[in-house]
Protein backbone atom coordinates (compact mmCIF):
# COMPACT_ATOMS: atom_id res chain seq x y z
CA UNK A 1 0.00 0.00 0.00
CA UNK A 2 1.31 3.47 -0.90
CA UNK A 3 0.09 6.79 0.53
CA UNK A 4 0.60 9.82 -1.66
CA UNK A 5 0.96 13.22 0.00
CA UNK A 6 0.75 16.36 -2.05
CA UNK A 7 2.02 19.43 -0.16
CA UNK A 8 0.59 22.84 -1.15
CA UNK A 9 4.04 24.28 -1.84
CA UNK A 10 5.15 21.42 -4.07
CA UNK A 11 3.82 20.58 -7.44
CA UNK A 12 5.31 17.10 -7.28
CA UNK A 13 3.62 14.56 -4.97
CA UNK A 14 5.60 12.49 -2.39
CA UNK A 15 4.98 8.84 -1.69
CA UNK A 16 5.25 7.01 1.72
CA UNK A 17 6.02 3.36 1.42
CA UNK A 18 4.46 0.68 3.60
CA UNK A 19 7.72 0.53 5.57
CA UNK A 20 7.45 4.17 6.48
CA UNK A 21 3.83 3.70 7.48
CA UNK A 22 4.81 0.80 9.78
CA UNK A 23 7.57 2.89 11.35
CA UNK A 24 5.10 5.70 12.09
CA UNK A 25 2.56 3.28 13.54
CA UNK A 26 5.23 1.64 15.70
CA UNK A 27 6.30 5.06 16.90
CA UNK A 28 2.73 5.89 17.93
CA UNK A 29 2.43 2.55 19.73
CA UNK A 30 5.73 3.06 21.55
CA UNK A 31 4.72 6.59 22.54
CA UNK A 32 1.37 5.31 23.82
CA UNK A 33 3.13 2.59 25.81
CA UNK A 34 5.52 5.13 27.35
CA UNK A 35 2.68 7.45 28.34
CA UNK A 36 0.77 4.51 29.81
CA UNK A 37 3.86 3.35 31.73
CA UNK A 38 4.43 6.84 33.14
CA UNK A 39 0.77 7.13 34.21
CA UNK A 40 0.83 3.68 35.83
CA UNK A 41 4.09 4.48 37.62
CA UNK A 42 2.67 7.74 38.93
CA UNK A 43 -0.49 5.94 40.05
CA UNK A 44 1.60 3.34 41.88
CA UNK A 45 3.65 6.10 43.53
CA UNK A 46 0.46 7.78 44.71
CA UNK A 47 -0.79 4.47 46.09
CA UNK A 48 2.52 3.88 47.91
CA UNK A 49 2.51 7.39 49.35
CA UNK A 50 -1.10 6.96 50.47
CA UNK A 51 -0.21 3.64 52.10
CA UNK A 52 2.81 5.17 53.84
CA UNK A 53 0.69 8.09 55.03
CA UNK A 54 -1.96 5.73 56.37
CA UNK A 55 0.76 3.69 58.07
CA UNK A 56 2.23 6.84 59.65
CA UNK A 57 -1.20 7.93 60.85
CA UNK A 58 -1.86 4.49 62.33
CA UNK A 59 1.58 4.47 63.95
CA UNK A 60 1.00 7.95 65.40
CA UNK A 61 -2.33 6.84 66.84
CA UNK A 62 -0.68 3.72 68.26
CA UNK A 63 1.93 5.95 69.91
CA UNK A 64 -0.80 8.21 71.33
CA UNK A 65 -2.64 5.17 72.68
CA UNK A 66 0.58 3.82 74.20
CA UNK A 67 1.30 7.16 75.90
CA UNK A 68 -2.30 7.29 77.13
CA UNK A 69 -1.91 3.88 78.76
CA UNK A 70 1.34 4.96 80.41
CA UNK A 71 -0.31 8.09 81.76
CA UNK A 72 -3.18 5.97 83.01
CA UNK A 73 -0.66 3.82 84.83
CA UNK A 74 0.89 6.93 86.39
CA UNK A 75 -2.54 8.06 87.51
CA UNK A 76 -3.07 4.72 89.25
CA UNK A 77 0.32 5.05 90.96
CA UNK A 78 -0.61 8.54 92.18
CA UNK A 79 -3.78 7.13 93.72
CA UNK A 80 -1.77 4.42 95.51
CA UNK A 81 0.76 6.99 96.74
CA UNK A 82 -2.09 9.17 98.05
CA UNK A 83 -3.36 6.27 100.13
CA UNK A 84 0.14 5.43 101.36
CA UNK A 85 0.85 9.07 102.26
CA UNK A 86 -2.30 9.26 104.35
CA UNK A 87 -1.28 6.12 106.25
CA UNK A 88 2.21 7.49 106.89
CA UNK A 89 0.86 10.83 108.10
CA UNK A 90 -1.47 9.02 110.48
CA UNK A 91 1.34 6.78 111.77
CA UNK A 92 3.63 9.79 112.29
CA UNK A 93 0.93 11.48 114.34
CA UNK A 94 1.35 14.88 112.66
CA UNK A 95 -1.24 17.45 111.68
CA UNK A 96 0.00 18.06 108.13
CA UNK A 97 -3.23 17.13 106.38
CA UNK A 98 -5.25 19.64 108.41
CA UNK A 99 -2.66 22.37 107.82
CA UNK A 100 -2.50 22.07 104.05
CA UNK A 101 -5.99 20.88 103.15
CA UNK A 102 -7.14 24.43 102.38
CA UNK A 103 -4.12 25.31 100.23
CA UNK A 104 -3.22 22.14 98.31
CA UNK A 105 -5.64 20.31 96.03
CA UNK A 106 -5.12 16.54 96.37
CA UNK A 107 -8.25 15.43 94.54
CA UNK A 108 -7.83 12.48 92.12
CA UNK A 109 -6.82 13.20 88.52
CA UNK A 110 -10.07 13.24 86.52
CA UNK A 111 -9.09 13.76 82.87
CA UNK A 112 -7.98 10.21 82.15
CA UNK A 113 -10.89 8.71 84.04
CA UNK A 114 -13.29 10.70 81.88
CA UNK A 115 -11.56 9.40 78.75
CA UNK A 116 -11.73 5.81 79.93
CA UNK A 117 -7.98 5.36 80.09
CA UNK A 118 -6.23 3.36 82.76
CA UNK A 119 -8.76 0.58 83.24
CA UNK A 120 -8.84 -2.96 81.85
CA UNK A 121 -10.98 -1.86 78.86
CA UNK A 122 -9.53 -0.04 75.87
CA UNK A 123 -11.14 3.30 75.12
CA UNK A 124 -13.43 2.97 72.08
CA UNK A 125 -12.77 6.53 70.91
CA UNK A 126 -9.10 7.10 69.94
CA UNK A 127 -7.28 9.59 72.11
CA UNK A 128 -6.28 12.71 70.18
CA UNK A 129 -3.13 14.76 70.65
CA UNK A 130 -5.05 17.63 72.40
CA UNK A 131 -6.57 15.02 74.75
CA UNK A 132 -3.10 13.73 75.57
CA UNK A 133 -1.72 17.23 76.12
CA UNK A 134 -4.61 18.06 78.47
CA UNK A 135 -4.06 14.82 80.41
CA UNK A 136 -0.32 15.49 80.74
CA UNK A 137 -0.99 19.06 81.94
CA UNK A 138 -3.44 17.82 84.58
CA UNK A 139 -1.05 15.10 85.67
CA UNK A 140 1.79 17.62 86.02
CA UNK A 141 -0.39 19.85 88.21
CA UNK A 142 -1.41 16.87 90.35
CA UNK A 143 2.20 15.78 90.82
CA UNK A 144 3.17 19.34 91.76
CA UNK A 145 0.46 19.46 94.43
CA UNK A 146 1.59 16.16 95.89
CA UNK A 147 5.22 17.26 95.86
CA UNK A 148 4.26 20.34 97.86
CA UNK A 149 2.19 18.18 100.22
CA UNK A 150 5.15 15.88 100.88
CA UNK A 151 7.35 18.91 101.57
CA UNK A 152 4.94 19.81 104.37
CA UNK A 153 4.99 16.23 105.65
CA UNK A 154 8.79 16.13 105.60
CA UNK A 155 9.05 19.48 107.36
CA UNK A 156 6.64 18.38 110.09
CA UNK A 157 8.53 15.13 110.62
CA UNK A 158 11.91 16.89 110.83
CA UNK A 159 10.62 19.58 113.16
CA UNK A 160 9.25 16.98 115.54
CA UNK A 161 12.29 14.68 115.32
CA UNK A 162 15.61 14.60 117.18
CA UNK A 163 16.99 16.92 114.46
CA UNK A 164 14.70 19.82 115.37
CA UNK A 165 17.43 21.61 117.36
CA UNK A 166 19.83 21.40 114.40
CA UNK A 167 17.43 22.78 111.79
CA UNK A 168 18.56 26.03 110.15
CA UNK A 169 15.49 28.19 110.71
CA UNK A 170 16.33 31.91 110.65
CA UNK A 171 16.09 34.18 107.62
CA UNK A 172 19.60 34.46 106.14
CA UNK A 173 19.21 38.15 105.15
CA UNK A 174 17.32 41.10 106.59
CA UNK A 175 14.76 40.98 103.79
CA UNK A 176 11.25 39.59 103.88
CA UNK A 177 10.76 39.66 100.11
CA UNK A 178 11.67 36.54 98.15
CA UNK A 179 12.17 37.27 94.45
CA UNK A 180 12.02 33.63 93.37
CA UNK A 181 10.58 30.68 95.27
CA UNK A 182 11.35 27.00 95.55
CA UNK A 183 10.12 24.73 92.74
CA UNK A 184 9.52 24.89 88.98
CA UNK A 185 9.94 28.27 87.31
CA UNK A 186 11.00 29.91 84.03
CA UNK A 187 14.78 30.19 84.08
CA UNK A 188 15.69 33.93 84.05
CA UNK A 189 18.73 33.39 81.81
CA UNK A 190 17.83 30.63 79.33
CA UNK A 191 14.08 31.12 79.45
CA UNK A 192 13.16 27.40 79.67
CA UNK A 193 11.40 25.62 82.51
CA UNK A 194 13.80 24.63 85.31
CA UNK A 195 13.59 23.48 88.92
CA UNK A 196 14.76 26.08 91.43
CA UNK A 197 16.25 24.29 94.45
CA UNK A 198 16.25 27.22 96.85
CA UNK A 199 14.92 30.69 97.64
CA UNK A 200 16.14 33.95 96.14
CA UNK A 201 16.12 36.93 98.49
CA UNK A 202 16.33 40.35 96.87
CA UNK A 203 18.78 42.53 98.79
CA UNK A 204 21.17 45.39 98.12
CA UNK A 205 24.76 44.64 97.24
CA UNK A 206 26.87 44.39 100.39
CA UNK A 207 23.99 43.44 102.73
CA UNK A 208 24.89 40.94 105.46
CA UNK A 209 24.27 37.21 104.97
CA UNK A 210 23.67 35.29 108.23
CA UNK A 211 24.24 31.62 109.04
CA UNK A 212 20.80 30.05 109.45
CA UNK A 213 22.11 27.60 112.06
CA UNK A 214 25.18 26.40 113.93
CA UNK A 215 27.67 24.39 111.90
CA UNK A 216 31.02 23.94 110.20
CA UNK A 217 31.97 25.70 106.94
CA UNK A 218 32.72 23.06 104.28
CA UNK A 219 32.97 25.35 101.24
CA UNK A 220 34.03 28.99 100.95
CA UNK A 221 35.06 29.93 97.43
CA UNK A 222 34.00 30.67 93.86
CA UNK A 223 32.06 28.23 91.65
CA UNK A 224 30.77 28.59 88.07
CA UNK A 225 27.00 28.65 88.72
CA UNK A 226 26.78 29.68 92.38
CA UNK A 227 29.48 32.35 92.15
CA UNK A 228 31.04 33.06 95.56
CA UNK A 229 29.53 30.34 97.74
CA UNK A 230 29.47 29.31 101.40
CA UNK A 231 28.30 25.84 102.48
CA UNK A 232 27.65 25.09 106.15
CA UNK A 233 27.30 21.54 107.49
CA UNK A 234 24.87 21.40 110.42
CA UNK A 235 25.30 17.68 111.15
CA UNK A 236 23.16 14.58 110.44
CA UNK A 237 23.22 15.31 106.70
CA UNK A 238 21.82 18.86 107.01
CA UNK A 239 23.52 21.56 104.94
CA UNK A 240 22.79 25.17 103.94
CA UNK A 241 24.16 27.00 100.91
CA UNK A 242 24.58 30.78 100.45
CA UNK A 243 25.32 31.77 96.84
CA UNK A 244 26.17 34.75 94.58
CA UNK A 245 27.96 36.64 97.38
CA UNK A 246 30.19 39.65 96.71
CA UNK A 247 32.53 38.85 99.61
CA UNK A 248 33.10 35.80 101.85
CA UNK A 249 33.81 36.36 105.55
CA UNK A 250 34.52 32.77 106.65
CA UNK A 251 36.95 30.00 105.73
CA UNK A 252 36.72 26.24 105.25
CA UNK A 253 36.74 24.43 108.61
CA UNK A 254 35.57 27.45 110.57
CA UNK A 255 32.79 26.92 113.11
CA UNK A 256 29.88 29.36 112.81
CA UNK A 257 26.88 30.04 115.03
CA UNK A 258 23.30 30.87 114.14
CA UNK A 259 22.99 34.53 113.17
CA UNK A 260 26.72 35.06 112.46
CA UNK A 261 27.54 37.17 109.38
CA UNK A 262 29.31 34.83 106.96
CA UNK A 263 29.23 36.77 103.65
CA UNK A 264 27.89 39.86 101.85
CA UNK A 265 25.18 39.92 99.17
CA UNK A 266 26.38 40.21 95.57
CA UNK A 267 25.69 39.03 92.03
CA UNK A 268 28.56 36.66 91.29
CA UNK A 269 28.19 33.52 89.19
CA UNK A 270 25.03 32.77 87.22
CA UNK A 271 23.03 35.77 88.40
CA UNK A 272 21.02 38.64 86.90
CA UNK A 273 21.32 41.05 89.84
CA UNK A 274 22.22 41.38 93.54
CA UNK A 275 20.45 38.74 95.64
CA UNK A 276 21.04 35.76 97.92
CA UNK A 277 20.28 32.27 96.65
CA UNK A 278 19.68 30.14 99.75
CA UNK A 279 19.31 26.35 99.92
CA UNK A 280 18.70 23.72 102.61
CA UNK A 281 19.73 20.15 101.82
CA UNK A 282 19.29 16.86 103.66
CA UNK A 283 21.73 14.16 102.53
CA UNK A 284 22.26 16.06 99.29
CA UNK A 285 18.56 16.46 98.44
CA UNK A 286 17.07 19.94 98.42
CA UNK A 287 14.31 20.88 100.88
CA UNK A 288 11.86 23.75 100.59
CA UNK A 289 13.39 26.46 102.82
CA UNK A 290 10.00 28.15 103.30
CA UNK A 291 8.92 25.29 105.56
CA UNK A 292 11.78 25.95 108.03
CA UNK A 293 12.00 29.74 108.32
CA UNK A 294 10.76 31.20 111.61
CA UNK A 295 11.23 34.85 110.70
Amino acid sequence: MNIILVPNNLAKPRTLSSFHVRVILVGFVVLACLVTAVLLSEKNNIKRQAAQLEKSINLSQMNLDAYAKQIGGLQARIMRLDAQNKRLVKLAGIETEKKVAKNIDLKPVETLSALGIGGPLVNTAPMTEPDLQAAIAELAIAVGHRDEYMNFVEADVLQSSVLKEMLPNITPVSSAYRSSGYGWRIDPIRGGKAFHEGLDFSAVRGASIYAAGDGIVTTAGRTHNYGKLVKVNHGSGLETRYAHASKLLVKIGERVVKGQVIALVGSSGRSTGPHLHYEIRLNGRSLDPRKYLRN
